[in-house]
Parts: structure tokens; sequence; C-alpha cells
């Protein structure tokens, strides 16, 4: 019953600290519902409120550090998520953004994920600093080079299939970033790699910043590695792609609920290919990757 109390309150945090930060960094015309989109905003808000308050308590319950260690970590995930790796596409699709716009929702954010990050540490009683020590992995350098490689290839082939089966099929996400389909996925990618060369290469860029971001996440969960797989799995999709239940006047709904199936479904995916590929995924002879972790 304590736990659940202090996940509400949680959520009553976290609505009221967004909708704080988002009205004091961000103009009111970006908060309105575009025309034609039904959804309810209230509503929306503690939906997405719901959601992330329930993975901040996962990564809280089962974090192997409290205190100023925690509160730091728990605020580079979910800024990570939530906003950087969001916004990095931001500036690079969606070019029509007003002036000034593009920093004010990352002065927002960073603001929001910073005070929700101390008061939820505090609210779960961890605010006391424990003797306890990030978990450990073990790998060469070698070792490393191959799985980060890996991992970049690894995103750029979902992030493209994903992308055009769940999205780019859809009429309104191509009429909303005039495009077109040149007919399958092969000539889609085709498309790219002759249109836009550096395309590829900036999204295995942004698998390795992923890459960063789970280790984060697998250095603080503790325990075997399918928790910490479902801890790294569940913050990426839910993070990222519960921001698109809310009602967005830049961008259509057809387009919003085209992109929320296409990156929750994603992210859940290299979520737990990041863990196989950097926990599960065991040199010759070596016992365990993860030191310190249960």
């Amino acid at each position: 019953m304590g736990l659940i109390l202090r996940v509400l309150l949680l959520v009553v945090i976290y609505f009221v600290c967004f909708s704080l930060s988002s009205a004091l960094f961000i103009p009111a015309p970006v908060q309105t519902a575009p025309t034609g989109d039904s959804t309810n905003l209230l509503v929306a808000l503690l939906e997405v409120s719901l959601l992330n308050s329930l993975v901040i308590a996962f990564l809280i319950r089962r974090s192997t550090v409290s205190g100023w260690r925690l509160g730091l970590s728990l605020f580079l995930i979910f800024f990570g998520v939530t906003t950087f790796m969001a916004q990095m596409e931001t500036a690079v699709f969606v070019t029509d953004l007003p002036q000034g716009m593009l920093s004010r929702i990352i002065l927002s954010w960073f603001v929001f994920s910073l005070v929700l990050s101390a008061l939820a540490v505090l609210l779960f009683g961890k605010r006391k600093s424990s003797t306890g020590e990030f978990n450990q992995v073990s790998l060469t350098t070698n070792q490393w080079l191959i799985r980060l490689a890996l991992i970049g290839f690894v995103y750029v082939i979902i992030y493209f299939t994903f992308g055009y089966y769940l999205a780019w099929a859809n009429p309104s996400v191509r009429a909303y970033y005039h495009g077109s389909d040149p007919g399958g996925f092969l000539s889609q990618f085709r498309s790219v790699v002759t249109n836009t060369p550096w395309l590829p290469v900036f999204q295995f860029v942004r698998g390795l910043l992923w890459a960063m971001i789970a280790l984060l996440i697998i250095k603080l969960v503790n325990g075997r590695w399918w928790i910490t797989g479902l801890a790294v799995s569940l913050s990426f999709a839910v993070m990222m792609s519960s921001q698109l239940l809310i009602p967005n006047p830049l961008m259509p709904k057809e387009v919003r609920l085209a992109h929320l199936v296409e990156t929750a479904t994603s992210n859940f995916l290299f979520g737990w290919l990041l863990v196989l590929v950097l926990v599960k995924w065991r040199p010759s002879g070596q016992r365990s990757i993860l030191a310190n972790q249960t």
C-alpha cells in the first residue's frame, strides 16, 4: 500500500512539474491541440504521468545506489531518453519550428527532469547515500568495439525497418514530411542512401548513444539479466514514446500516433537487444559480464 501511494504521489508530482515547466518555458500555442485532434489533453497528460512514474519507480526500487548518485543517474536517463535522443531528430527533421522553440523545449525538459529526479529520490526514501556500488560491465577493448559496432548496425536496421513499415507506409506521415514511397522497403532504403547518405551514419551514432544510456541503466539496476532487460526496454519505449500521447499542434494526430507505435515497438525491441549484447552475451571463459549483480 505504501508503494502504491508513493507511485500515485509521483504521478501528481510529474503532472504538476511538467505543467509548470511547460507553462514557464514554452509559449502557449505549443500546448494547444491541433485542429481536428480530439485527444483530451488532461487525460493524455495523466496517462503520460502514470506510465513514466511507474518506470521511474521501477528503476528506483531496483537501484543499487541511492542519494545523489541515484538522482543524477535518474536525471541522465530520463533527460537522455525523453529530450536528448528525441530532440536530436526534431532538430534534423522538423525544420519549420518557430525561432527559439527547440531551445525552449530543451530548457523546459532539463529543468523538469532535474526537479522530478530529485523529488522522486526523496519520495521513495532514497535520500541517504548507501554503501552500494554501480554494477560493472567487464569487457575488453576489442569486445567493446565489436559490441558497439554491432549495436550501431542493428539500430540502423531496426530504425529504417520499423520506420518504413509502421510510419512511412502511412500516407499521412509521407504527406507531413513531404515525401513519397518509391515502392517497397529496399527501394526506400536505396533512396535514403542516395539522397541523404548522412542519415544512416546519423542513426548509427544514435544507436551508440542509446547504448550509452542503456549502460547507465545496466549499471544502476540490480537483478537478473531479464530484469535489466525489462528496465532498459521499458525506459526506452515508455519515456520517449509516451510523450506522443499528448496532443501536439506541430504534428497531426495521425502522424503522432503512427510515430507512437513505431517508436514504442522499435525502442522496446532495441532495449532488449542491447541488454542481450552487453550483458547476456558472455565472452568465452567469462562467467559473468556484470559484477555486483545478483
